[in-house]
């Protein structure tokens, strides 16, 4: 289906300029005998701060996570295939890190506030986690904080359809550490062990 095809592969051509130190899909040694698996920010540096409202009702504030390790995805709720699937990925990461799952938080980004309101989303990620937070806010603020982190997002118009418009969005997995810094990004297609082994190391224990 092309609005399937345009939506999972819009991730390859999603880097802003100020994120090309990714190094995706390469190794990199955390100690002598740890080694993450996907894609590494060497170095890291502060991830992007941003005050979001949240899908039970709170502001969510990056730099208040101190302490946790913070996934952010970039999605909404009428994807078709990406959205989805990343997050029931996440929800099986979560299973595989047992114990540790309690440090860490999940959060769902809209790129299409016009229909994802605080409501949908409460439902649309609870469905998967009721951990899981949406985050939404005006206009302004969810383009500042898609341009902080290089993502694209362009809505295409869809005729005949119940949508009436979709929008390809870059799918990369962001993971912040518990110091806030932007260490991780996981492509599209990164598997759940790779992933749930990575945010384990940031995790420790």
């Amino acid at each position: 289906m092309e609005l399937s095809r345009r939506c999972s592969v819009r991730w390859r051509v999603s880097l802003a300029a100020g994120l090309v130190c990714a190094v995706l899909g390469g190794a990199q040694p955390v100690t002598a005998d740890q080694t993450f698996r996907g894609g590494v920010l060497e170095p890291a540096h502060p991830a992007p701060d941003f005050a979001l409202t949240a899908s039970d009702g709170s502001t969510f504030r990056l730099h208040e996570q101190r302490g946790r390790v913070v996934v952010l995805f970039f999605g909404y709720t009428f994807c078709p295939d990406v959205c989805p699937l990343t997050l029931s990925q996440m929800v099986q990461v979560r299973s595989q890190l047992g114990a540790r799952a309690a440090r860490l938080r999940v959060a769902f980004i809209t790129v299409d506030p016009e229909r994802d309101t605080t409501a949908r989303l409460r439902t649309y990620v609870g469905a998967f986690d009721r951990s899981f937070l949406g985050l939404t806010g005006a206009p302004d603020a969810l383009t500042h904080v898609r341009q902080a982190y290089g993502v694209v997002a362009e809505k295409h118009a869809v005729a005949g359809t119940k949508a009436a418009y979709v929008i390809d969005h870059s799918a990369f997995v962001y993971v912040v550490d518990p110091d806030g810094r932007l260490r991780l990004m996981f492509p599209f297609g990164t598997s759940i062990d790779d992933m749930a082994h990575d945010i384990g190391l940031l995790l420790g224990g």
